[in-house]
């Protein structure tokens, strides 16, 4: 039994030892919500997951009766010791996996997400160990996420910046596959070094150090961390900027 309060309001609930590939797949939405600093609400878990509000309705009751979440009288949701542990977890062995797939084995940065997504459900201890192993002292999936939580680097939109400005891309936040190749494709990863050169209504242009130029959609700069100079003020991306697929993109 789990005591949680949130806003004044103690929730008491039954922590259970396991959770289900479902429920699994819900409590790593709500904790890349609280990684990207976004409210943990049913409204914005419906947006990242592109469900309907009576599906995640019913399942974010269902996780607070498991005892991995509680909610306060705003209807904000916060986790209990148990559900921290394990988003923590799936998200961990998920970007783990990512890193392996591309470093170890060669896989492509933009093939590995869908393929994270089945394997992390399934991962034993000691594999986990070994992965880890391989992957040596990479810190980050291939998209530029953090393997441990506590550790993600905080950046602006690439869509923000202004021309002229030097930026060093952080992380991919839309991880969607058919976006992930868009951005392949154009040329931008996590880790690249250049310079804004042109930013406009429609697209964002990047030339990396190495001369090449890089071009994406400007909402689709608004899915790109990066860390720039001079910098614009912080901002938050809205789910519905950051998770759905290209087509919202002009794509």
């Amino acid at each position: 039994m789990v005591d949680l309060q949130i806003d004044g309001l103690v929730s008491t609930v039954m922590s259970t030892d396991h959770a289900t590939v479902a429920e699994e797949e819900y409590l790593q939405t709500l904790f890349w919500l609280q990684e990207a600093e976004l409210p943990m609400t049913g409204a914005n878990v419906a947006r990242a997951m592109q469900l309907s509000a009576p599906t995640v309705h019913e399942m974010i009751g269902r996780l607070e009766r498991d005892g991995y979440i509680a909610r306060g009288e705003d209807k904000v949701i916060g986790f209990t010791d148990s559900g921290l542990e394990h988003a923590e977890g799936v998200v961990r062995r998920h970007r783990l996996i990512e890193r392996f797939l591309t470093d170890v084995l060669g896989i492509a940065w933009d093939e590995v997400h869908e393929e994270a997504e089945r394997l992390e459900h399934a991962m034993s201890p000691v594999l986990e160990e070994r992965m880890l192993a391989a992957i040596g002292d990479a810190k980050t999936c291939p998209h530029g996420h953090p393997i441990v939580g506590g550790t993600r680097i905080g950046g602006v939109p690439l869509a923000d910046v202004s021309e002229g400005a030097s930026v060093q891309v952080l992380r991919f936040e839309n991880e969607a596959e058919d976006l992930l190749h868009y951005l392949k494709d154009s040329g931008l990863e996590p880790g690249l070094h250049g310079t804004v050169t042109a930013t406009s209504g429609e697209e964002v242009t990047v030339t990396a150090a190495d001369g090449r130029e890089c071009t994406v959609t400007h909402s689709v700069g608004e899915t790109v961390s990066v860390i720039a100079d001079p910098s614009p003020p912080p901002r938050i991306a809205l789910p519905e900027q950051l998770v759905l697929a290209r087509e919202r993109y002009g794509r």
